[in-house]
């Protein structure tokens, strides 16, 4: 949708650290702060772990510009952190034209998917939307364009809606890693790597091992923002409007 993207997934080497995965943000931003002080503060966050969005930082929420400076802040002080795109980041790029030349169709699309919500963020009316991509702070503008598809490590593949079982794991196209649902929730693969995902939102984490772990769970809608640590298998979620982080064993 809105176009293709060829670039390749990253590839992440064997990790010495420890390995956190985080849903999707929607703009919530007070949730997300009080995570990101708990991967600061309280989980000591080192240089040899590795922290990866799967995307959706964006829309439905009220404050998707705050959501992007805290994600920019966090990113200088853990330069490693790796930001997917997801559906939502999709939509902005064609209702901005930073891909290709902007159209009325992606930019109503977006408007009717939380766009209005994200313009309202930065302080333009939906009927602006045209002045959107020249009005946007340089910062922000260099975070969504430098959004990665899709991260492949030895055991796991992070990406924000899932993958074809089908396709070969290496040329997942747009229209798969950004939008897909029941072909990739509902059937196994042969990929041999545990796949974190976001998109569908879930009342709880997701845990279909050895195949998917699906972590989000609707922060947007009132549930929770989650957070995994795969290495040793906890879940650490903030409930919409909670100051606390709760931990428990993933698959518990």
């Amino acid at each position: 949708m809105f176009g293709a993207d060829a670039t390749p997934p990253i590839i992440i080497p064997p990790l010495t650290g420890r390995l956190f995965a985080v849903g999707d943000i929607h703009g919530c931003l007070a949730e997300l702060e009080v995570l990101l002080r708990y991967l600061r503060h309280e989980a000591s966050l080192g240089a040899e772990d590795l922290v990866i969005f799967l995307g959706d930082y964006i829309d439905r929420g009220p404050n998707s510009a705050g959501v992007i400076d805290a994600l920019i802040d966090f990113q200088s002080s853990y330069p490693s952190t790796i930001f997917l795109r997801g559906n939502h980041e999709q939509f902005l790029h064609a209702a901005a034209g930073f891909s290709a030349a902007p159209h009325e169709g992606a930019q109503l699309s977006w408007l009717k998917s939380g766009g209005k919500e994200t313009l309202s963020s930065y302080g333009i009316g939906p009927e602006a939307i045209t002045a959107f991509s020249a009005q946007l702070p340089e910062a922000h503008r260099s975070f969504y364009k430098s959004l990665t598809r899709y991260a492949i490590g030895d055991s796991f593949v992070c990406v924000h809606a899932g993958l074809d079982p089908h396709e070969h794991l290496l040329v997942q196209p747009d229209d798969v890693i950004y939008w897909i649902r029941e072909p990739f929730l509902l059937h196994p693969h042969s990929f041999q790597k545990l796949v974190i995902f976001g998109h569908t939102p879930q009342k709880e984490v997701l845990f279909e091992s050895p195949y998917r772990l699906g972590i989000d769970t609707g922060l947007v809608y009132g549930n929770k923002l989650t957070m995994v640590e795969l290495t040793k298998k906890r879940v650490f979620q903030v409930a919409a409007s909670s100051k606390s982080v709760v931990s428990s064993v993933l698959g518990s």
